[in-house]
């Protein structure tokens, strides 16, 4: 079903809370969403509590890259993931991530979307 997010069963010094409740379904989260570098670009519409709707970026190979200098944003082809601070193994994969910086057409770039989220990547170049 997915991943509790609820507070910790052990306090800081090791011993167990006293549960004053059950877990919840609403305190229930989904696993993350690992965008990857792919050809054919693919989305999922997923329902969300109250009713909304979060769109999730499964695969891509374009993002939309905001130059600060000139103050232009562009939708460009993503060739490589060169670095990745949330998994060193992301990097292997191609997965993207917020904070990835991505190798593009003109330079690399800092992923600042969440593409599990927002279903789009948005990034600044950096070079």
């Amino acid at each position: 079903m997915g991943v509790w997010q609820g507070g910790s069963n052990r306090k800081p010094s090791g011993g167990k809370y006293k549960r004053a409740a059950k877990k919840r379904r609403r305190e229930m989260g989904r696993e993350p969403t690992e965008t990857f570098l792919a050809e054919e670009v693919r989305m999922k519409i997923i329902r969300t509590r109250g009713g909304n709707r979060k769109v999730r970026l499964l695969r891509t190979n374009y993002a939309n890259v905001m130059d600060p200098k000139k103050g232009i944003c562009k939708k460009v082809a993503i060739l490589n993931v060169v670095e990745n601070e949330a998994n060193k193994h992301y990097i292997r994969r191609n997965i993207i991530t917020k904070g990835a910086i991505i190798e593009t057409e003109l330079g690399k770039a800092k992923v600042t979307s969440r593409p599990g989220q927002d279903g789009v990547v948005n990034a600044v170049l950096i070079e």
